[in-house]
């Protein structure tokens, strides 16, 4: 993988003219059904910001520039081109006679009125914290929209426009201040992706029709009507697409049963390198002497915290749990990004990326610690693979397996599990990460930054400022020495441990076309290019 930024001399002008009416082929009358155990936690673009959520939002919703398959760079989707118009400012084209699927027209108004909703709602679950650089947005004419940075400099802004903080939504549906119901929402129609909803049965089964209001870069679905099926147990999802019942399956199965998937001959299993990673997460307020707790010491907080990381074998949760289709990970920033620092590697376990319980020990007395240490530790499985349930109960063994640890572990349903972790109901808990766009700012500031999507009580003045200098610092090698601080800085303070980086799969039946054999980094699982013989 490489870092994603474009070119100064790409950022002044970048124009191009797409529309559903491209030559592509009309939607044809075949419908597809897609299986997953990954729910929804609401269709409002402000308000969610996890891979189930956007499988619908990236379909039923546009942006104002998106990246194709098997490109980095951002190109024109709802606007006709992006320049930049001063050292601050970026200045969007709207296409002419956008509508939304209701009727409503797609203005400039909608633009300025999205991103102000999404700034001033701040759902702590929604992606409002990729504005960190977003001062102001004006609508001068109904095809104009100019956006003012607070920091000038910023080449990473084209990409944030491509994110689930770019959607466009209808002002004249969604209110200013809150988050819409998803009923509501689906009542309404305010589709403006390849797709609209149909009918809504929220985590059970879902159905999409093309959208003809669509001037997308996609172009006119190949399938005309898809069906999203939700299942709660992975063996049944494998099943039914093993039996014909499904056509395809994006998130989740296990490693043995993409393995037994693989050897099927009326079926395909696409694998890729991916770019999610996965790791634990300590939240500052509730993990043991965290700060509302009533032993509250900050130098045991951080003792537990670095004998957490010490104890941890990531070779053998990769090994063991995913038979090596996940690596081991020692920064947010997954290793090949430009910029990736192994922080917890040189500084954690054997110092070769083992686990070291001696190490452990030796934190744990010096702060004063008494042991075992009590770790009450969450963990989900329909968001993140029913594997997360093998996975966690081998961290419990490795962590319980020092005599440092006792774990007492839980599950939680994902619609739950990310209300209750903003609540600071988990003093240590699984999260995972997909990238919005691949640049190591998007594997950092979004867990270190203000706002952060992490929420963990986590702040450190100095790794901010060092964020904020990076985000705008064009010299390649001075910005790749300030994400090097960044992470140096985050992983001695510990306020969460990577685990793994890899791998994605989606499984279809070998009838339907229109998912590559192998699956780089920067694909995105798109319905509009699907379609059955």
């Amino acid at each position: 993988m490489a870092a994603v930024s474009l070119g100064a001399a790409a950022l002044l002008t970048l124009t191009g003219c797409t529309s559903s009416k491209d030559g592509s082929t009309a939607a044809s009358g075949t419908s597809l059904t897609i299986g997953t155990t990954d729910q929804v936690t609401s269709l409002d673009p402000a308000g969610a910001w996890d891979a189930g959520s956007g499988t619908i939002e990236s379909e039923v919703y546009s942006t104002l520039l998106s990246v194709k398959n098997g490109s980095a760079e951002p190109t024109p989707d709802l606007a006709t081109g992006i320049e930049l118009t001063g050292p601050k400012q970026y200045t969007v084209t709207l296409k002419k006679g956008l509508k939304f699927a209701n009727g409503h027209e797609l203005t400039s108004s909608d633009v300025k009125f999205s991103f102000d909703r999404d700034l001033r709602i701040a759902d702590q679950n929604g992606p409002s914290s990729l504005l960190y650089n977003l001062g102001s947005v004006a609508a001068p004419n109904p095809t104009t929209v100019v956006f003012t940075l607070k920091s000038a400099n910023d080449t990473l802004f084209p990409q944030v426009l491509t994110t689930a903080a770019g959607y466009v939504v209808d002002e004249q549906v969604f209110p200013a201040d809150k988050i819409l119901p998803d009923q509501a929402i689906v009542t309404a129609k305010p589709w403006n992706g390849p797709y609209g909803v149909a009918s809504y049965d929220k985590n059970s089964l879902v159905s999409f029709t093309a959208n003809t209001a669509y001037q997308g870069q996609q172009g006119t679905p190949k399938t005309r009507n898809i069906q999203l099926k939700y299942y709660t147990d992975a063996g049944n999802l494998k099943l039914d697409v093993q039996q014909g019942t499904i056509d395809a399956v994006y998130r989740t199965l296990t490693t043995a049963d993409l393995d037994s998937l693989a050897k099927e001959r009326n079926v395909k299993v696409h694998t890729g390198s991916g770019n999610g990673i996965r790791y634990l997460v300590f939240d500052f307020q509730t993990q043991p002497y965290g700060t509302k707790t009533k032993d509250a010491d900050k130098e045991k907080a951080l003792a537990v915290r670095q004998a957490v990381a010490d104890s941890v074998d990531r070779a053998q949760l990769a090994q063991q749990v995913y038979k090596n289709s996940y690596q081991p990970l020692y920064s947010t920033v997954p290793d090949g990004l430009t910029g990736a620092t192994p922080s917890y590697k040189s500084r954690y376990g054997d110092k070769k990326g083992g686990p070291d319980r001696t190490a452990a020990a030796a934190r744990l007395k010096a702060a004063g610690v008494s042991t075992p240490v009590t770790l009450n530790l969450q963990y989900n499985s329909d968001h993140y693979g029913s594997s997360s349930a093998d996975e966690y109960a081998l961290i419990k063994s490795q962590l319980e397996a020092t005599g440092l640890f006792k774990v007492n572990l839980q599950s939680t349903e994902w619609t739950q599990y990310g209300k209750d972790r903003i609540k600071h109901l988990y003093p240590l808990y699984q999260l995972g990460w997909y990238a919005d766009y691949l640049d190591a700012d998007n594997y950092l500031s979004p867990f270190y930054s203000a706002n952060s999507w992490v929420a963990n009580g986590y702040a450190d003045p100095a790794v901010r400022a060092l964020i904020q200098q990076e985000e705008t610092e064009t010299d390649a090698g001075k910005r790749a020495d300030l994400l090097k601080r960044v992470q140096n800085a985050a992983a001695a303070q510990v306020p969460l441990v990577p685990l793994l980086q890899g791998s994605t799969a989606i499984v279809t039946r070998t009838d339907v076309s229109g998912v590559p054999d192998e699956l780089d980094a920067r694909y995105q699982f798109r319905w509009a290019g699907l379609a059955k013989k």
